[in-house]
């Protein structure tokens, strides 16, 4: 985060800062016409996500976007994936090799935010986590600190019972009506006994139970979010009572 917001700042100043002339008052080299300005080329160049210059860069078929590759992976690892930037749905068969943008960041060069040496953007990130200038620039930044402190202790305990992994394959950061449709897209015809995640991330789950009919047991148990009917500070027996009084009051 600091470096981010410390490098934005830089880039901020080096657009804003007259370009000194070259050796011997001589005029410096100019980029090529239509090429982005030297001191803001690192900026347009950078992936959405590290906010590094981008490095194996992939290019998302339906709305365009550009993002490091590594960067991109988290995104790819779920049934219905969005674009980080824009969050438009997009098939990630669709995604393809930036070539493009891999041919501009060997071609254009750009100071460097520490040293000033020009360097070409393909290179750029080797070269700054080597230079002395901007270590030292990120050692004196600022530290990050909260707007208003508090005394409130941070929960480390609280179980997910928002998203699940899929107990066939591992897939992960699906909610209740995605793993349906992901064990049911997937494996139907699993016959693996295996462990529900649903039930077993609530207070009364039986982590080593298995089910016999998985699948089944989605479409009968897991039609509906626990969220919506739950309350998980309350035991089995005092919830079946409420729910009990609450049937016999509508009655």
């Amino acid at each position: 985060m600091a470096a981010a917001m410390f490098r934005s700042l830089l880039v901020s100043a080096a657009q804003q800062r007259p370009q000194a002339p070259g050796p011997g008052g001589a005029p410096r080299e100019q980029p090529p016409p239509g090429a982005p300005a030297p001191d803001t080329l690192e900026a347009q160049f950078s992936c959405p996500i590290c906010l590094e210059v981008y490095h194996r860069a992939v290019c998302i078929g339906g709305c365009g976007h550009t993002f490091c590759g590594e960067c991109l992976q988290p995104c790819l690892q779920v049934p219905s994936p969005l674009c980080p930037l824009c969050r438009m749905p997009f098939d990630p068969k669709k995604v393809e090799k930036a070539s493009n943008v891999e041919k501009q960041l060997s071609s254009y060069k750009a100071p460097c935010r520490g040293c000033s040496k020009k360097v070409t953007l393909a290179k750029m990130r080797s070269h700054v986590s080597s230079c002395a200038k901007v270590q030292e620039q990120m050692a004196n930044c600022p530290k990050f600190v909260p707007v208003v402190p508090t005394s409130q202790p941070i929960p480390s305990n609280i179980p997910n019972r928002s998203t699940f992994v899929c107990p066939y394959c591992g897939a992960r950061n699906l909610d209740q009506q995605e793993l349906v449709k992901h064990c049911m897209e997937n494996h139907r015809n699993d016959p693996n006994k295996v462990v529900c995640p649903v039930c077993s991330a609530m207070p009364w789950g039986d982590p080593s139970y298995k089910s016999a009919n998985f699948l089944q047991h989605l479409l009968h148990r897991h039609k509906f979010s626990y969220d919506t009917f739950v309350d998980y500070n309350i035991d089995e027996e005092a919830a079946l009572q409420a729910a009990l009084a609450l049937s016999l009051s509508e009655n």
